[in-house]
């Protein structure tokens, strides 16, 4: 049998909602939708940019909580409350996935949980058979 295993971030919306940072199933690592928000704070409010490379971080330490890294993803969704911040996230996700080239999508929202939000992040990792 694989042994599931739920990651937390601690944030208030996972013990309040019933809902994980990240869930690994074996070599499988889904990661919920990221924000920019650290410490109950919005990091780079109005920057899309910003808030684009703050979830990636918190992605990455997610990934490697588990045991992985971002070259381990092969998914990604990204979430905007406006399409023309494309350029400013596409700018920061190319700073990372460059070289990995995920699957990708870009959607515009309505909005987000919180108003100062502009960007969400989803991503699926498969740890590969040499680092499993």
């Amino acid at each position: 049998m694989v042994k599931r295993i739920n990651i937390s971030s601690g944030t208030k919306w996972e013990a309040e909602i019933g809902y994980s940072r990240a869930v690994k199933v074996g070599n499988i690592i889904e990661i919920s939708g990221t924000t920019a928000i650290e410490d109950n704070e919005i990091i780079g409010k109005g920057d899309p940019y910003l808030q684009t490379k703050t979830i990636i971080e918190k992605i990455k330490r997610t990934l490697e909580s588990a045991g992985s890294s971002l070259k381990d993803v092969v998914r990604v969704r990204l979430y905007v409350t406006d399409i023309t911040f494309t350029d400013e996230v596409t700018k920061a996700f190319t700073e990372y996935f460059y070289e990995i080239k995920p699957a990708a999508t870009l959607v515009a929202v309505i909005s987000l949980i919180e108003k100062d939000l502009l960007v969400e992040i989803e991503a699926t990792a498969i740890i590969t058979a040499e680092q499993a």
